[in-house]
């Protein structure tokens, strides 16, 4: 749902911009959250530099969505883009070899996985033009971005820190840094917005930015990272079956399919054996 409603923003907002932007605002909202709840975010904690390196990596995970869906469908860089708990299922044993999953795990990772690329079918027959593998690749990257955010937060001082001062370090860099990279190298944004592209930058400051990412760090930090990962699989299976509720679309073989691979895949992801007495 949030590449969609980028998408329709890079009508009047180019995509750099619109990163920083939607980065700039949530992190606003999340600051005047801490102190609301008076959540102290200032104290030296150890966590700068991790905190700075997790901001970089999570700013080039959204400028390359942002740059990919210029180039690709949203279909397309949606099931990139969840290839990320590949990332963390692959570098999460140099970091807690208790978190590993098994061959079962595994497999029912790429069933997952497999159900995401069938829900999203149809987008992968809209051709862009001969610049779509750029988008692709676009879209691997920040997959590749999004999953070592992950396993940073995972290995570093982070997985201590408030969920909020993390998502702040993530928001501050990216907001500041892409907002200035897109003024310096893009076109003027478009004045005025319509209000469609108004809601769309609403939605993706309030829901995307602050509210969700605020509830995925805090999850980062308590559950286990593979299996956690593997949940997000969900998130572009959940948004299609919303569709077709809200806007009354048919039900198709095909959703139905996805819902049931992903399904099946996270059982076999968080299976465990009953211990013997």
């Amino acid at each position: 749902m949030g590449q969609a409603m980028s998408k329709v923003a890079l009508a009047q907002i180019p995509p750099v911009t619109q990163c920083g932007l939607r980065s700039l605002g949530g992190g606003l909202l999340v600051l005047l959250w801490t102190r609301w709840r008076g959540i102290r975010v200032w104290e030296r904690d150890g966590t700068l530099w991790p905190g700075l390196l997790a901001g970089a990596l999570f700013a080039a995970e959204f400028a390359c969505v942002y740059l990919a869906l210029g180039y690709t469908t949203v279909g397309r860089t949606t099931t990139f883009l969840y290839l990320a708990p590949f990332v963390v299922v692959a570098g999460m044993p140099f970091i807690a070899r208790s978190e590993r999953l098994g061959r079962l795990g595994i497999a029912g990772l790429v069933l997952a996985f497999t159900g995401t690329v069938v829900a999203f079918s149809d987008g992968w027959g809209a051709a862009s033009g001969t610049t779509q593998w750029m988008g692709d690749l676009l879209a691997v990257a920040a997959a590749i971005g999004w999953g070592a955010t992950t396993l940073v937060i995972r290995a570093t001082s982070l997985s201590g820190a408030h969920p909020a001062k993390t998502l702040l370090y993530q928001l501050g860099v990216s907001g500041v840094g892409l907002t200035v990279l897109g003024l310096a190298i893009e076109r003027p944004v478009d004045w005025p917005l319509t209000p469609l592209v108004t809601t769309s930058l609403i939605f993706q400051t309030v829901v995307v930015s602050s509210t969700s990412y605020l509830v995925w760090f805090w999850l980062i930090r308590e559950y286990a990272a593979p299996r956690l990962s593997a949940f997000t699989l969900l998130t572009p299976i959940i948004a299609l079956a919303i569709g077709t509720f809200w806007l009354r679309e048919p039900w198709s073989v095909r959703l139905i399919l996805a819902l049931v691979a992903v399904g099946l895949g996270l059982l076999a992801v968080n299976y465990r054996p009953a211990a013997r007495s």
